[in-house]
């Protein structure tokens, strides 16, 4: 059975959309990756299929095919370890009719499950969103860096029982929110170092204190 899961690779501050097709046509047993995968996605089986196990899923078997593309994008890292299991289950029936066609998934698998986290999820998130994906789902790690990006629904996750549960209707999985006017309002009123940690020193404050007031170069 064909399925496709939809990932995400990051090239320096933007994303590409990657399409991980898996397929079972028979034949040799083994799992077989494809589409330029480096070492860390190469070594992903025995991770992905250590997790499923591992979370009391039927371990796939007979001969899987994993294509990756675009084909002629190099694809790096452990983060596509979540939708290639994801892929796998959907492929030998595990877990059927969900739509995954509507999500982006993301994320590095621990041999027990827990999803671990990634790089570039703010990148990763307003491509989804520029692509009008229904959701974004990530690690509970990133999911508030990705949810700075409005009108996209991101769901961390902690472990692929989670995602699984929410796949097949069996959980649920609320949407992180964030306020970014409220995020960078705090911000700008919480400091780490402050004029009045600084004894004595009153001449220098005062040249600096106009400086900033005025926008000038403190040189």
């Amino acid at each position: 059975m064909l399925v496709k899961v939809f990932g995400s690779a990051v090239y320096g501050v933007d994303a590409i959309t990657i399409t991980i097709e898996v397929d079972t046509p028979g034949g040799a047993i083994g799992v077989f990756i494809v589409g330029l995968p480096d070492n860390a996605v190469k070594e992903s089986t025995d991770r992905v299929l250590s997790a499923i196990l591992n979370n009391e899923f039927e371990r796939p078997r007979g001969r899987i095919v994993i294509n990756m593309a675009p084909a002629d994008i190099k694809k790096a890292g452990a983060a596509y370890d979540l939708p290639i299991a994801i892929g796998m289950l959907a492929a030998t029936g595990q877990l059927p009719n969900a739509p995954l066609h509507e999500y982006v998934i993301m994320g590095e698998l621990s041999l027990d499950g827990g999803v671990k986290a990634i790089k570039g999820a703010l990148p990763i998130a307003i491509q989804t969103r520029a692509e009008k994906y229904k959701g974004l789902i990530v690690p509970k790690e990133n999911a508030r860096e990705a949810a700075l990006v409005n009108n996209l629904d991101v769901y961390g996750v902690e472990n692929i029982k989670e995602v699984i549960d929410f796949f097949s209707g069996r959980g649920e999985l609320k949407p992180v929110k964030v306020n970014t006017r409220e995020e960078f309002f705090d911000a700008q009123n919480v400091f780490d170092i402050d004029f009045n940690d600084v004894k004595g020193q009153e001449n220098v404050k005062r040249a600096l204190e106009i400086a900033a007031a005025g926008g000038h170069n403190a040189m």
